[in-house]
C-alpha cells in the first residue's frame, strides 16, 4: 500500500517539534510527538524519523560526531534551508501552521499572554513578537537540555534565552538559535550587561570590572570560579563563532 509523501505543511510542522525537543528525548512515545502526530496525520514513528532527519543537515553536530537519520528527503532539505535563512518568518509560520492543523488560535498553541493588546494591525504585530519569542525559548533551552550552559542549573523558571548579539542590533537573526545561549537569569543579565562573555572557542570570560568586587563570596562563586572553563554545549544548533566574536569585541567590558 502506497504512503501519502509529506507535504510541505507535515515537514515545516515537524521542523518545528525538532527545534523544540531535546535531542536526546525524541521518541515515538514522547508526548509532543504523538499530539503532533495525530494533528498532522502521520504515525508516531513517522514524525520521530522526520525529525532525526533534520540531525542529519547541522554541521555542527557532524563536526562532534553526533548525526541525524541518513533518508533525508529534498523536501527536508528545502524546508530546513528556507528556516536557516529566514527564521524570523518561518518561525511563526511553523506557529501558524499548527494554529490551523488543530483548529486554535495561535496564541494558545505558542502559550502566550494577550490580555490587554488593543485590536487592529498593532494587536497582530505583538502577537506575533510574543509568538516568535516564545519559539525562540523553547528552541533554546531544548537545545541545551533544559540547562543553563555555564552553570548547569536546570530550574526552567530560572532559565533565559538569551541573544548573542543583542535583539536590537541584528533583526535578521533574533530567532536564529544559533545566536542564542540557555543562561540563567544572573548570568543572561551579566552576559546582557558585558561583564561576562563566551569566547569564539566557548571559553567564558569574566571582565575585569569585576575584580573590585573579587572579596565577595558571591562574585567568586557566580562568576570568577568559571574564568576560561568551557560552557556546555548544545546537542544541536551550536551557537556561531561569529556571533560569539560580535559580543566579544562589542558588548563585553573589557
Amino acid at each position: 500500500m502506497a504512503i501519502d509523501k509529506w507535504t510541505r505543511e507535515q515537514t515545516i510542522v515537524a521542523l518545528n517539534l525538532y527545534c523544540k525537543i531535546p535531542f536526546n528525548r525524541v521518541s515515538s512515545k514522547h508526548p509532543d510527538i504523538i499530539r503532533i502526530a495525530k494533528i498532522i496525520g502521520r504515525s508516531p514513528n513517522s514524525v520521530k524519523m522526520k525529525i532525526g532527519n533534520f540531525g542529519s543537515f547541522d554541521p555542527e553536530l557532524k563536526k562532534r560526531g553526533i548525526v541525524g537519520l541518513g533518508n533525508t528527503s529534498k523536501l527536508d532539505e528545502v524546508v530546513w534551508n528556507e528556516f536557516n535563512s529566514d527564521w524570523n518568518n518561518l518561525a511563526y509560520e511553523s506557529e501558524l501552521l499548527i494554529s490551523k492543523f488543530t483548529h486554535q488560535p495561535i496564541e494558545k498553541v505558542s502559550n502566550i499572554e494577550i490580555e490587554n493588546i488593543p485590536l487592529g494591525k498593532e494587536r497582530e504585530a505583538i502577537i506575533k513578537q510574543r509568538v516568535n519569542q516564545s519559539f525562540f525559548r523553547a528552541t533554546i533551552l531544548s537545545s541545551y537540555n533544559l540547562k543553563c550552559c555555564i552553570t548547569g542549573l536546570s530550574i526552567t523558571d530560572f532559565l533565559v534565552a538569551s541573544h548573542i548579539v543583542p535583539w536590537a542590533k541584528d533583526e535578521k537573526n533574533r530567532l536564529n538559535p544559533r545566536n542564542g545561549l540557555c543562561l540563567n537569569s544572573i548570568h543572561d543579565k551579566a552576559f546582557d550587561k558585558g561583564f561576562i562573555t563566551i569566547t569564539p572557542e566557548f571559553k567564558i570570560k569574566v571582565s575585569t570590572f569585576l575584580n573590585d568586587f573579587k572579596k565577595e563570596n558571591a562574585v567568586a562563586d557566580l562568576f570568577l570560579k568559571y574564568e576560561n572553563q568551557s560552557i556546555i554545549l548544545p546537542d544541536k544548533f551550536t551557537p556561531s563563532r561569529d556571533f560569539l566574536k560580535y559580543h566579544h569585541e562589542n558588548v563585553f567590558k573589557k
